[in-house]
């Protein structure tokens, strides 16, 4: 049974928070760069870039980040199996960047220690935001989100879904029962 708990509009208004949120923060889009974790937090990197640029008439680089080596909870046994190509599009230079990162769902906390790992692999930012559309709690590690589109409560037997129309054909989240 799934519930829908944020729809387009909700969505598409959450996301502007989020932008507005980032310019006063960081004073301005000087210096900034934004990272999507693959495969949804890609678009939404996207979408508030494009907002940024409507909102400060500038172009903020976009680069689209893959954590999957970097994870702990992913087993990595080279041995017996080839290991898993991963790609990151990322054409820019991260060091002395005000890097943000972006993401679908903040659960544990384990995908965006990966990443900034990953992040770190390439360069030495100024600084590291995290903007996630979906805070659920639960967290296994001391990171949290400096801008959040939705705080949503769940139980771990619950999964948030989120759809994006560039994938999934509309947006929306939703807590499915497991």
């Amino acid at each position: 049974m799934a519930k829908v708990v944020v729809d387009a509009m909700a969505m598409q208004r959450a996301l502007t928070r989020i932008t507005y949120e980032i310019i006063e923060h960081n004073k301005g889009i000087d210096g900034l760069v934004i990272l999507g974790i693959k495969t949804r937090g890609v678009y939404l990197a996207q979408r508030i870039a494009s907002r940024l640029k409507q909102l400060e008439n500038a172009t903020v680089p976009v680069g689209e980040l893959d954590v999957t080596q970097y994870r702990d909870d992913i087993e990595h046994d080279s041995q017996d199996s080839d290991p898993k190509v991963t790609v990151s599009k990322i054409d820019f230079p991260v060091t002395d960047k005000k890097v943000i990162l972006v993401d679908d769902v903040l659960y544990t906390g384990r995908t965006i220690r990966a990443a900034m790992s990953a992040i770190m692999d390439l360069g030495r930012p100024k600084q590291i935001n995290l903007a996630v559309l979906v805070d659920r709690g639960h967290r296994e590690l001391p990171i949290r989100a400096d801008f959040v589109g939705k705080n949503i409560p769940s139980s771990q037997q619950e999964r948030i879904k989120v759809s994006v129309s560039e994938i999934d054909g509309h947006d929306s989240v939703e807590i499915i029962e497991r």
